[in-house]
């Protein structure tokens, strides 16, 4: 199955929707090794200017999906729009009910302890026939990684989703891929754990869809504002990057 593709700051970023990006996971489910997938957002490329190994590893990711309205609004900036909006919390309820429909099992991996096993409550109450593996808080620290892929593996499970946050969780799944001998489709999550166990509120359909989700995610915790600059500065590295491009052609 081919895609198109396009390039922001150095990071590949698939044209994909919802309905592409879970017919890539299906067939993922049907092919061997470990596919990763990543949910690409202002936030990632950014970090991805100052780390090499991350954004060397989302780019070797079989799928990266645009999360994130500053993407949709760079790629226009940057003459190559993109169809959709992917967002990361959205496709992990799809890939539940895809995996559910199929019988395949899943293992939810990170977020603090506890968190997992109310999010696999929820996502069971939503999905009655969704198989879970087990859940795990554990850590991203490379001396407890022998173990959590020992457990992975016990599991059985073919969809593995990691609540550690960008980058860790997105390094810890490349650095263990080759050892996860069941899992074929494995992807980095952030706080959707969280947000499946009630503990953080989405914002109402509404704001979403106007693509101010962020804003009402820095309102209710203002904590995340060193975050949240990342986006402004995206937005002047996009800037730069096409008055760049214009500067070389005249």
């Amino acid at each position: 199955m081919t895609m198109a593709s396009i390039n922001i700051l150095g990071v590949r970023i698939d044209d994909v929707t919802y309905a592409d990006a879970l017919a890539h996971v299906e067939q993922f489910l049907h092919e061997p090794g470990l596919h990763q997938i990543a949910t690409v957002n202002p936030e990632f490329v950014v970090m991805a200017q100052k780390d090499a190994e991350f954004r060397r590893v989302l780019n070797a990711c079989a799928l990266n999906v645009p999360d994130g309205v500053g993407l949709l609004w760079a790629a226009r900036h940057l003459k190559s729009p993109l169809r959709a909006r992917v967002a990361g919390q959205e496709l992990v309820d799809r890939i539940c009910a895809l995996a559910a429909e199929r019988g395949a099992r899943v293992f939810l991996l990170g977020a603090r302890e506890g968190v997992a096993a109310r999010a696999a409550e929820e996502l069971k109450r939503r999905y009655s026939r969704l198989e879970i593996g087990d859940c795990y808080a554990g850590s991203p620290a490379r001396e407890e990684e022998d173990g959590i892929v020992e457990r992975v593996n016990a599991s059985r499970a073919r969809i593995l989703f990691v609540a550690y946050g960008p980058p860790r969780q997105e390094l810890w799944i490349a650095r263990n891929a080759a050892r996860l001998k069941n899992i074929a489709v494995a992807l980095g999550v952030g706080g959707t754990f969280d947000t499946l166990a009630g503990i953080v509120p989405r914002a109402p359909q509404w704001i979403r869809d106007a693509g101010f989700e962020w804003t009402y995610r820095l309102l209710r915790e203002p904590w995340r504002i060193k975050r949240q600059l990342a986006i402004p500065y995206f937005m002047w590295l996009v800037i730069k990057k096409k008055l760049a491009k214009r500067t070389t052609r005249d």
